[in-house]
């Protein structure tokens, strides 16, 4: 994901990652949300309602669903903003964002796509497909055994997607660089160690911690010390030492970020961090830095009700970001392309 992210899926938030290209001010600061809860119910009562039975009937087949629509979201507001850019496919004349290499992996679109198609039936030109990414993403933390929170709606999707503006920072940024993104992004360094706790139902791709098993710093051979070395044992079997030129093919090979509990929406991750157990460089790195060591500590001792409503928190304020509202942009018939 950026940092956060595949399921996740790493070019992690989710990673991350997690996703932290600095565009202009107007399009990257939160501001006072536009949105409001309940913004359809009265032109779109049953929206809502249709997008979580669509979530859940996804998750039932597929647990990764959760991670994946974390990723999506995650992409879709770090790049200009929530306005489900990343969904629309590209055209002869214009290479879109979902073509982006750090977009290759992300996993979920079809959900989206059943939901709306469930929402245009029941009101045809009401629900935008930025919302249906924003409430879906709640459904799917929900029904992974996170606390439920209110999720302000009233954005419209974008009608401009390009490859060349994303730029999405990978799961090896330092603390200090990711932190800087974020704040960015109207987000704070609390906000960025709770967002990152999404990697308690993520995964990683080889490609995203290779070095750290085998060219840490740049030197071949080379193992990351800070990493456990019963984790290093398990990724190795896991992902064998390659050539350059027989490196893992984006998307084949996958490792839980939280080696516990990965398909749980819980605090594993952070008491994981806490025992060198983090996957990805930039998950580790968050113990040891001064500046959020205490967050993850906070976040490992209290409850799992206490990280479930601080992420609650921290998402809806990423959600607010670069919003489109009011007559801006227009609402998608299909996801995946402009009307």
């Amino acid at each position: 994901m950026g940092i956060i992210g595949s399921h996740l899926q790493a070019a992690a938030i989710v990673v991350v990652v997690m996703v932290m290209a600095l565009m202009t001010d107007a399009a990257s600061t939160s501001k006072v949300s536009p949105l409001t809860v309940g913004f359809y119910a009265t032109s779109c009562p049953s929206a809502e309602s249709l997008i979580q039975r669509a979530t859940q009937a996804k998750f039932n087949v597929d647990k990764t669903i959760t991670a994946g629509l974390l990723r999506i979201f995650f992409h879709d507001c770090f790049v200009q903003g929530c306005d489900a850019s990343n969904l629309i496919k590209s055209t002869a004349t214009n290479k879109a964002e979902l073509d982006a290499v750090p977009n290759l992996t992300l996993h979920g679109m079809d959900l989206i796509d059943t939901a709306k198609a469930a929402v245009e039936e029941a009101c045809p030109g009401v629900v935008s497909c930025a919302d249906i990414i924003a409430l879906a993403t709640r459904d799917a933390v929900v029904i992974a055994g996170g606390e439920t929170y209110a999720v302000p709606t009233g954005r419209r999707d974008s009608r401009v997607s390009l490859a060349s503006s994303v730029n999405l920072p990978g799961p090896g940024f330092s603390v200090a660089s990711a932190a800087a993104a974020f704040r960015g992004r109207g987000l704070d360094i609390t906000d960025m160690v709770t967002l990152l706790g999404a990697h308690t139902v993520g995964g990683a791709h080889c490609e995203f911690f290779y070095n750290r098993l085998y060219n840490f710093n740049g030197t071949d051979g080379l193992q990351d010390p800070s990493m456990a070395e019963s984790l290093a044992a398990s990724l190795k079997a896991a992902c064998p030492m390659k050539s350059v030129t027989s490196r893992y093919p984006v998307g084949k090979t996958t490792v839980a970020i939280d080696q516990g509990t990965e398909f749980v929406f819980d605090t594993s991750y952070y008491h994981q961090l806490q025992h060198n157990h983090g996957v990805l460089q930039i998950d580790q790195e968050l113990t040891h830095d001064p500046t959020t060591s205490p967050i993850v500590k906070s976040l490992a001792k209290g409850s799992a009700t206490h990280f479930s409503s601080s992420f609650g928190n921290a998402i809806v304020k990423m959600g607010n970001i670069g919003v489109l509202t009011g007559s801006q942009g227009e609402i998608r018939r299909i996801c995946s392309k402009i009307n």
